[in-house]
Protein backbone atom coordinates (compact mmCIF):
# COMPACT_ATOMS: atom_id res chain seq x y z
CA UNK A 1 0.00 0.00 0.00
CA UNK A 2 1.32 3.24 -1.10
CA UNK A 3 1.93 5.90 1.20
CA UNK A 4 0.46 9.54 -0.61
CA UNK A 5 1.81 13.12 0.61
CA UNK A 6 -0.47 15.14 2.15
CA UNK A 7 1.89 18.08 0.88
CA UNK A 8 1.53 17.09 -2.68
CA UNK A 9 -1.12 14.92 -3.36
CA UNK A 10 -1.69 15.74 -7.24
CA UNK A 11 2.00 14.86 -7.76
CA UNK A 12 2.24 11.61 -5.62
CA UNK A 13 -0.87 10.30 -7.57
CA UNK A 14 0.38 11.04 -11.00
CA UNK A 15 3.72 9.39 -10.09
CA UNK A 16 2.05 6.34 -8.71
CA UNK A 17 0.19 6.02 -11.74
CA UNK A 18 2.62 6.20 -14.08
CA UNK A 19 5.03 3.94 -12.06
CA UNK A 20 2.40 1.28 -12.47
CA UNK A 21 1.41 1.63 -15.63
CA UNK A 22 5.37 1.49 -16.58
CA UNK A 23 5.84 -1.54 -14.62
CA UNK A 24 2.26 -3.60 -15.03
CA UNK A 25 1.40 -2.19 -18.44
CA UNK A 26 -1.94 -1.61 -17.02
CA UNK A 27 -4.33 -0.07 -19.93
CA UNK A 28 -5.81 2.85 -18.42
CA UNK A 29 -9.13 5.05 -19.72
CA UNK A 30 -9.83 8.33 -19.61
CA UNK A 31 -12.60 7.75 -16.88
CA UNK A 32 -9.49 6.07 -14.63
CA UNK A 33 -7.47 8.84 -14.99
CA UNK A 34 -9.72 11.68 -14.41
CA UNK A 35 -10.61 9.33 -10.85
CA UNK A 36 -6.52 9.23 -10.17
CA UNK A 37 -6.66 12.38 -11.01
CA UNK A 38 -3.38 12.42 -13.92
CA UNK A 39 -3.17 14.22 -16.77
CA UNK A 40 -3.43 11.65 -20.46
CA UNK A 41 -0.71 13.82 -22.42
CA UNK A 42 1.77 11.16 -23.43
CA UNK A 43 4.95 11.04 -23.01
CA UNK A 44 7.22 11.73 -25.60
CA UNK A 45 8.72 9.32 -27.71
CA UNK A 46 11.90 8.42 -27.76
CA UNK A 47 12.64 8.85 -31.46
CA UNK A 48 11.88 11.75 -33.56
CA UNK A 49 8.52 11.17 -35.58
CA UNK A 50 7.83 13.31 -38.23
CA UNK A 51 4.17 14.64 -38.35
CA UNK A 52 2.11 13.56 -41.17
CA UNK A 53 1.33 16.81 -43.21
CA UNK A 54 -2.38 16.99 -44.71
CA UNK A 55 -3.03 19.67 -47.37
CA UNK A 56 -5.82 21.41 -45.24
CA UNK A 57 -5.13 25.25 -46.23
CA UNK A 58 -6.10 27.27 -43.10
CA UNK A 59 -9.23 29.71 -43.17
CA UNK A 60 -6.82 32.65 -43.13
CA UNK A 61 -5.18 31.15 -46.04
CA UNK A 62 -7.92 30.57 -47.76
CA UNK A 63 -9.44 34.26 -47.22
CA UNK A 64 -6.25 35.91 -48.56
CA UNK A 65 -6.48 34.20 -51.31
CA UNK A 66 -9.85 34.57 -52.61
CA UNK A 67 -9.47 38.22 -51.70
CA UNK A 68 -6.49 38.42 -53.82
CA UNK A 69 -8.09 36.34 -56.65
CA UNK A 70 -11.10 39.11 -56.43
CA UNK A 71 -8.34 42.12 -56.67
CA UNK A 72 -7.02 40.36 -59.20
CA UNK A 73 -10.04 39.90 -60.99
CA UNK A 74 -10.99 43.45 -60.86
CA UNK A 75 -7.59 44.58 -61.89
CA UNK A 76 -7.88 42.35 -64.92
CA UNK A 77 -11.55 43.71 -65.46
CA UNK A 78 -10.81 47.09 -65.11
CA UNK A 79 -7.75 47.06 -67.09
CA UNK A 80 -9.86 45.28 -70.31
CA UNK A 81 -12.74 48.19 -69.97
CA UNK A 82 -10.49 50.95 -69.42
CA UNK A 83 -9.08 50.02 -72.77
CA UNK A 84 -12.26 49.69 -74.39
CA UNK A 85 -12.76 52.61 -73.26
CA UNK A 86 -10.06 54.26 -74.04
CA UNK A 87 -10.26 52.53 -78.02
CA UNK A 88 -14.05 53.10 -78.40
CA UNK A 89 -12.94 57.34 -76.85
CA UNK A 90 -10.13 57.30 -79.88
CA UNK A 91 -12.42 56.23 -82.43
CA UNK A 92 -15.34 58.41 -81.89
CA UNK A 93 -12.25 61.58 -81.87
CA UNK A 94 -11.08 59.87 -84.81
CA UNK A 95 -14.74 59.47 -86.28
CA UNK A 96 -15.16 63.69 -84.81
CA UNK A 97 -12.11 64.92 -86.26
CA UNK A 98 -12.72 63.13 -90.17
CA UNK A 99 -16.19 64.77 -89.56
CA UNK A 100 -14.54 68.30 -89.33
CA UNK A 101 -12.29 67.45 -91.47
CA UNK A 102 -14.63 66.45 -94.39
CA UNK A 103 -16.66 69.12 -94.01
CA UNK A 104 -14.13 71.56 -93.89
CA UNK A 105 -12.83 69.87 -97.22
CA UNK A 106 -16.52 70.13 -99.07
CA UNK A 107 -16.80 74.00 -97.24
CA UNK A 108 -13.47 74.85 -99.11
CA UNK A 109 -15.34 73.30 -102.39
CA UNK A 110 -11.99 70.46 -102.12
CA UNK A 111 -14.41 67.80 -102.61
CA UNK A 112 -17.64 67.25 -102.50
CA UNK A 113 -19.08 64.94 -100.06
CA UNK A 114 -22.35 64.12 -102.04
CA UNK A 115 -20.45 63.11 -104.92
CA UNK A 116 -17.98 60.60 -103.69
CA UNK A 117 -21.29 58.55 -101.97
CA UNK A 118 -23.46 58.85 -105.57
CA UNK A 119 -19.83 57.53 -107.08
CA UNK A 120 -19.33 54.74 -104.88
CA UNK A 121 -23.35 54.07 -105.33
CA UNK A 122 -22.94 54.21 -109.09
CA UNK A 123 -19.54 51.76 -108.77
CA UNK A 124 -21.63 49.45 -106.82
CA UNK A 125 -24.88 49.46 -109.88
CA UNK A 126 -22.11 48.65 -112.26
CA UNK A 127 -20.67 46.04 -110.49
CA UNK A 128 -24.71 44.61 -109.73
CA UNK A 129 -24.79 44.92 -113.56
CA UNK A 130 -22.16 43.42 -114.80
CA UNK A 131 -23.18 39.99 -112.25
CA UNK A 132 -26.98 40.18 -114.01
CA UNK A 133 -25.37 40.20 -117.33
CA UNK A 134 -22.71 37.46 -116.60
CA UNK A 135 -25.91 35.53 -115.20
CA UNK A 136 -27.99 36.00 -118.43
CA UNK A 137 -25.08 37.12 -121.76
CA UNK A 138 -25.75 34.58 -124.24
CA UNK A 139 -23.60 31.93 -125.72
CA UNK A 140 -21.14 33.90 -127.73
CA UNK A 141 -21.00 33.90 -131.43
CA UNK A 142 -17.54 33.49 -133.50
CA UNK A 143 -17.45 36.78 -134.73
CA UNK A 144 -17.96 38.01 -131.31
CA UNK A 145 -21.28 40.17 -131.87
CA UNK A 146 -22.90 39.45 -128.68
CA UNK A 147 -20.12 40.73 -126.42
CA UNK A 148 -19.73 43.82 -128.76
CA UNK A 149 -23.75 44.13 -128.21
CA UNK A 150 -23.38 43.75 -124.33
CA UNK A 151 -20.38 45.99 -123.78
CA UNK A 152 -23.12 48.92 -125.20
CA UNK A 153 -25.60 48.49 -122.40
CA UNK A 154 -25.80 51.60 -120.63
CA UNK A 155 -27.02 51.18 -116.82
CA UNK A 156 -30.13 53.01 -116.04
CA UNK A 157 -30.06 51.91 -112.40
CA UNK A 158 -26.80 54.23 -110.97
CA UNK A 159 -28.94 57.19 -110.81
CA UNK A 160 -29.46 57.49 -106.91
CA UNK A 161 -30.32 60.95 -106.59
CA UNK A 162 -34.05 60.27 -107.28
CA UNK A 163 -35.30 57.88 -104.14
CA UNK A 164 -38.39 56.74 -106.39
CA UNK A 165 -36.02 54.71 -109.14
CA UNK A 166 -35.43 52.31 -106.40
CA UNK A 167 -32.40 52.26 -108.06
CA UNK A 168 -31.04 49.30 -105.83
CA UNK A 169 -33.82 47.17 -106.22
CA UNK A 170 -35.09 47.73 -109.69
CA UNK A 171 -34.14 45.02 -111.29
CA UNK A 172 -35.41 42.76 -108.77
CA UNK A 173 -38.78 44.63 -108.96
CA UNK A 174 -39.09 44.23 -112.86
CA UNK A 175 -38.00 40.46 -112.39
CA UNK A 176 -41.37 40.11 -110.14
CA UNK A 177 -43.11 42.18 -112.79
CA UNK A 178 -42.90 40.21 -115.26
CA UNK A 179 -43.74 37.00 -113.45
CA UNK A 180 -47.05 38.69 -112.07
CA UNK A 181 -48.20 40.25 -115.10
CA UNK A 182 -48.62 36.08 -116.16
CA UNK A 183 -50.27 35.39 -113.30
CA UNK A 184 -52.99 37.98 -113.02
CA UNK A 185 -54.32 38.28 -116.74
CA UNK A 186 -57.52 39.29 -118.24
CA UNK A 187 -58.95 36.38 -119.94
CA UNK A 188 -58.42 37.15 -124.20
CA UNK A 189 -61.90 35.53 -125.00
CA UNK A 190 -64.05 36.11 -122.93
CA UNK A 191 -66.56 38.55 -125.23
CA UNK A 192 -67.27 35.19 -126.91
CA UNK A 193 -66.99 32.42 -123.41
CA UNK A 194 -68.57 34.52 -120.65
CA UNK A 195 -70.56 37.66 -122.11
CA UNK A 196 -73.66 37.50 -124.25
CA UNK A 197 -75.64 41.13 -123.91
CA UNK A 198 -72.15 43.24 -124.72
CA UNK A 199 -69.44 43.17 -127.41
CA UNK A 200 -65.92 44.57 -127.89
CA UNK A 201 -67.64 47.74 -129.27
CA UNK A 202 -68.79 48.59 -126.36
CA UNK A 203 -66.60 47.89 -124.03
CA UNK A 204 -64.26 50.61 -126.29
CA UNK A 205 -67.10 52.98 -125.88
CA UNK A 206 -67.08 52.23 -122.14
CA UNK A 207 -63.07 52.82 -121.70
CA UNK A 208 -63.48 56.02 -124.56
CA UNK A 209 -65.67 58.04 -122.00
CA UNK A 210 -63.58 56.87 -118.53
CA UNK A 211 -60.55 58.61 -120.21
CA UNK A 212 -62.64 61.41 -120.49
CA UNK A 213 -63.80 61.55 -116.48
CA UNK A 214 -60.11 60.79 -115.97
CA UNK A 215 -59.53 63.67 -117.64
CA UNK A 216 -62.48 65.48 -115.92
CA UNK A 217 -61.23 64.71 -112.55
CA UNK A 218 -57.22 65.03 -113.46
CA UNK A 219 -56.34 60.97 -112.13
CA UNK A 220 -53.05 59.71 -112.87
CA UNK A 221 -52.65 57.26 -116.25
CA UNK A 222 -52.22 54.92 -113.43
CA UNK A 223 -55.41 54.71 -112.36
CA UNK A 224 -57.04 54.38 -115.68
CA UNK A 225 -54.82 51.78 -116.47
CA UNK A 226 -56.01 49.95 -113.58
CA UNK A 227 -59.67 50.82 -114.44
CA UNK A 228 -59.59 48.92 -117.50
CA UNK A 229 -57.88 45.80 -115.86
CA UNK A 230 -60.46 45.33 -113.31
CA UNK A 231 -62.88 45.50 -115.86
CA UNK A 232 -61.25 43.13 -117.79
CA UNK A 233 -60.54 40.46 -115.06
CA UNK A 234 -64.19 41.18 -113.94
CA UNK A 235 -65.72 40.59 -116.76
CA UNK A 236 -63.60 37.26 -117.62
CA UNK A 237 -65.86 35.30 -115.15
CA UNK A 238 -68.77 37.74 -114.48
CA UNK A 239 -71.80 38.10 -116.67
CA UNK A 240 -72.97 41.81 -117.29
CA UNK A 241 -76.04 42.94 -118.64
CA UNK A 242 -75.25 46.13 -120.96
CA UNK A 243 -77.78 48.52 -118.31
CA UNK A 244 -74.83 47.66 -115.88
CA UNK A 245 -71.88 47.78 -117.46
CA UNK A 246 -71.46 51.81 -116.97
CA UNK A 247 -71.71 50.75 -113.38
CA UNK A 248 -69.23 48.53 -113.67
CA UNK A 249 -66.79 50.85 -115.57
CA UNK A 250 -67.07 54.16 -112.67
CA UNK A 251 -67.29 51.42 -109.72
CA UNK A 252 -63.65 50.04 -110.73
CA UNK A 253 -62.32 53.58 -111.65
CA UNK A 254 -63.94 54.22 -108.07
CA UNK A 255 -61.78 51.68 -106.57
CA UNK A 256 -58.84 52.12 -108.58
CA UNK A 257 -58.86 56.05 -107.38
CA UNK A 258 -58.73 54.78 -103.88
CA UNK A 259 -55.36 52.56 -104.91
CA UNK A 260 -53.33 54.98 -106.24
CA UNK A 261 -54.47 58.69 -106.04
CA UNK A 262 -53.39 60.73 -102.99
CA UNK A 263 -56.58 62.37 -102.68
CA UNK A 264 -59.60 60.31 -104.47
CA UNK A 265 -62.90 61.73 -105.84
CA UNK A 266 -65.99 60.77 -103.63
CA UNK A 267 -68.09 58.72 -104.31
CA UNK A 268 -71.02 61.04 -104.92
CA UNK A 269 -69.00 62.74 -107.50
CA UNK A 270 -68.45 59.09 -109.74
CA UNK A 271 -72.55 59.36 -109.34
CA UNK A 272 -72.83 62.49 -110.86
CA UNK A 273 -70.38 61.71 -113.77
CA UNK A 274 -73.27 59.16 -114.77
CA UNK A 275 -75.88 61.73 -114.16
CA UNK A 276 -77.00 59.88 -111.31
CA UNK A 277 -78.08 57.06 -113.38
CA UNK A 278 -76.94 55.03 -110.28
CA UNK A 279 -77.21 55.58 -106.80
CA UNK A 280 -74.85 55.37 -104.11
CA UNK A 281 -75.92 51.95 -103.03
CA UNK A 282 -75.81 50.75 -106.02
CA UNK A 283 -71.93 51.62 -106.68
CA UNK A 284 -71.08 50.29 -103.10
CA UNK A 285 -72.65 47.24 -104.14
CA UNK A 286 -71.01 46.65 -107.34
CA UNK A 287 -67.41 47.75 -105.35
CA UNK A 288 -68.18 45.09 -102.93
CA UNK A 289 -68.85 42.32 -105.91
CA UNK A 290 -65.76 43.36 -107.45
CA UNK A 291 -63.46 43.57 -103.93
CA UNK A 292 -64.50 40.05 -103.31
CA UNK A 293 -64.09 38.30 -106.75
CA UNK A 294 -60.89 39.57 -106.88
CA UNK A 295 -59.67 38.87 -103.33
CA UNK A 296 -58.67 42.30 -103.19
CA UNK A 297 -55.34 41.93 -105.69
CA UNK A 298 -54.93 45.39 -106.69
CA UNK A 299 -51.48 45.15 -107.11
CA UNK A 300 -50.72 44.11 -110.88
CA UNK A 301 -48.51 45.19 -113.04
CA UNK A 302 -50.18 47.58 -116.23
CA UNK A 303 -48.43 48.53 -119.59
CA UNK A 304 -47.81 51.61 -117.56
CA UNK A 305 -45.67 50.06 -114.96
CA UNK A 306 -43.06 48.92 -117.80
CA UNK A 307 -43.34 51.97 -119.80
CA UNK A 308 -41.86 54.39 -117.30
CA UNK A 309 -38.66 51.84 -117.16
CA UNK A 310 -38.54 51.09 -121.27
CA UNK A 311 -38.28 55.05 -121.95
CA UNK A 312 -35.94 54.98 -119.23
CA UNK A 313 -34.05 53.13 -121.29
CA UNK A 314 -34.54 54.15 -124.29
CA UNK A 315 -33.14 57.40 -123.42
CA UNK A 316 -29.89 56.26 -121.49
CA UNK A 317 -27.83 57.32 -123.80
CA UNK A 318 -29.54 60.77 -124.98
CA UNK A 319 -27.51 63.37 -123.70
CA UNK A 320 -31.17 65.68 -123.97
CA UNK A 321 -34.19 63.10 -123.16
CA UNK A 322 -37.09 64.08 -125.82
CA UNK A 323 -40.14 64.92 -124.05
CA UNK A 324 -42.00 64.10 -127.33
CA UNK A 325 -40.91 60.58 -127.42
CA UNK A 326 -42.11 59.72 -123.35
CA UNK A 327 -45.50 61.46 -124.78
CA UNK A 328 -45.40 59.37 -127.90
CA UNK A 329 -45.60 56.21 -126.51
CA UNK A 330 -47.82 57.06 -124.10
CA UNK A 331 -49.86 57.87 -126.32
CA UNK A 332 -49.68 54.72 -128.24
CA UNK A 333 -49.94 52.54 -125.48
CA UNK A 334 -53.29 54.64 -124.57
CA UNK A 335 -54.90 54.35 -127.81
CA UNK A 336 -55.12 50.20 -126.92
CA UNK A 337 -56.88 50.19 -124.05
CA UNK A 338 -59.92 50.52 -126.30
CA UNK A 339 -58.82 47.68 -128.48
CA UNK A 340 -60.23 44.22 -127.02
CA UNK A 341 -57.93 42.88 -129.55
CA UNK A 342 -54.97 43.35 -127.38
CA UNK A 343 -55.52 41.57 -124.57
CA UNK A 344 -53.48 39.14 -126.51
CA UNK A 345 -50.14 40.87 -126.09
CA UNK A 346 -48.35 41.33 -122.74
CA UNK A 347 -48.19 44.90 -120.99
CA UNK A 348 -44.56 44.27 -120.90
CA UNK A 349 -44.81 44.11 -124.79
CA UNK A 350 -47.23 46.53 -125.38
CA UNK A 351 -45.00 48.78 -123.71
CA UNK A 352 -42.08 47.76 -125.43
CA UNK A 353 -43.52 48.22 -128.47
CA UNK A 354 -44.79 51.95 -127.77
CA UNK A 355 -41.22 52.57 -126.80
CA UNK A 356 -40.08 51.10 -130.69
CA UNK A 357 -43.08 52.94 -132.68
CA UNK A 358 -42.16 56.24 -130.83
CA UNK A 359 -38.59 56.14 -131.72
CA UNK A 360 -39.73 55.62 -135.27
CA UNK A 361 -42.12 58.00 -135.29
CA UNK A 362 -39.23 60.63 -134.66
CA UNK A 363 -36.24 59.30 -136.22
CA UNK A 364 -35.92 57.26 -139.08
CA UNK A 365 -32.43 57.63 -139.73
CA UNK A 366 -31.81 54.72 -137.03
CA UNK A 367 -33.17 51.83 -135.91
CA UNK A 368 -35.25 52.02 -133.01
CA UNK A 369 -33.76 49.17 -130.91
CA UNK A 370 -30.68 48.78 -129.41
CA UNK A 371 -28.74 46.28 -126.48
CA UNK A 372 -29.89 48.23 -123.80
CA UNK A 373 -33.96 48.10 -124.70
CA UNK A 374 -33.36 44.73 -125.62
CA UNK A 375 -31.64 43.75 -122.18
CA UNK A 376 -34.15 45.80 -120.42
CA UNK A 377 -37.37 45.08 -122.45
CA UNK A 378 -36.07 41.57 -122.72
CA UNK A 379 -37.48 41.71 -126.12
CA UNK A 380 -35.26 41.43 -129.41
CA UNK A 381 -37.23 43.18 -132.83
CA UNK A 382 -38.38 40.13 -134.04
CA UNK A 383 -40.44 39.53 -130.96
CA UNK A 384 -42.09 43.11 -131.85
CA UNK A 385 -43.20 42.92 -135.09
CA UNK A 386 -46.84 42.04 -134.09
CA UNK A 387 -47.66 44.33 -131.70
CA UNK A 388 -45.50 47.61 -133.60
CA UNK A 389 -47.57 46.58 -136.80
CA UNK A 390 -51.48 46.17 -135.01
CA UNK A 391 -50.32 49.87 -132.93
CA UNK A 392 -48.94 51.53 -135.92
CA UNK A 393 -52.74 51.02 -137.41
CA UNK A 394 -54.09 52.50 -134.53
CA UNK A 395 -51.81 55.32 -135.07
CA UNK A 396 -53.07 55.92 -138.48
CA UNK A 397 -56.63 54.84 -137.72
CA UNK A 398 -56.74 52.02 -140.75
CA UNK A 399 -59.65 50.90 -139.12
CA UNK A 400 -62.03 54.23 -138.66
CA UNK A 401 -63.03 54.17 -135.02
CA UNK A 402 -64.66 57.08 -133.91
CA UNK A 403 -63.38 56.62 -130.31
CA UNK A 404 -61.84 60.29 -130.35
CA UNK A 405 -61.12 60.57 -126.06
CA UNK A 406 -57.21 59.75 -126.38
CA UNK A 407 -56.47 61.44 -129.94
CA UNK A 408 -57.97 64.43 -128.21
CA UNK A 409 -56.16 64.18 -124.90
CA UNK A 410 -52.87 63.74 -126.80
CA UNK A 411 -53.75 66.67 -129.77
CA UNK A 412 -53.27 69.17 -126.21
CA UNK A 413 -50.36 71.63 -126.11
CA UNK A 414 -48.84 70.14 -122.80
CA UNK A 415 -48.54 66.85 -124.54
CA UNK A 416 -46.82 68.50 -127.77
CA UNK A 417 -49.65 67.22 -129.65
CA UNK A 418 -47.97 64.44 -130.68
CA UNK A 419 -51.15 62.92 -132.18
CA UNK A 420 -50.60 64.93 -134.97
CA UNK A 421 -47.40 62.90 -135.60
CA UNK A 422 -46.96 60.26 -137.67
CA UNK A 423 -43.99 58.52 -139.88
CA UNK A 424 -43.57 59.39 -143.75
CA UNK A 425 -42.70 55.76 -144.13
CA UNK A 426 -44.49 52.71 -142.57
CA UNK A 427 -42.36 50.56 -139.46
CA UNK A 428 -43.27 47.34 -142.15
CA UNK A 429 -40.17 48.16 -144.60
CA UNK A 430 -37.99 47.61 -140.93
CA UNK A 431 -38.98 44.59 -140.47
CA UNK A 432 -38.35 43.51 -144.22
CA UNK A 433 -35.19 44.47 -144.25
Amino acid sequence: MYRVSSKHPNATKEAISTTKIRDNNVRITRSKAKALGVSMSPSKPAFKQEPKRVARPSNKRMASDVTAYKHKRRAVLKDVTNTLAERAEGDIKACKHGQKETKQISEDGLVDVDAEKSKLAEDLSKIRMVESLDASAPKQKEDGSDVADYLQIVDIDSNVQDPQFCSLYAASIYDRSHVAELEQRPSTSYMVQVQRDIDPNMRGILIDWLVEVSEEYKLTSDSLYLTVNLIDRFMSHNYIEKQRLQLLGVTCMLIASKYEEICAPRLEEFCFITDNTYTRLEVLSMEIQVLNFLHFRLSVPTTKTFLRRFIHAAQASDKVPLIEMEFLANYFAELTLTEYTFLRFLPSLIAASAVFLARWTLDQSNHPWNPTLQHYTRYKTSALKNTVLAMEDLQLNTSGSTLIAIRTKYNQQKFKRVATLTSPERVTTLFSR
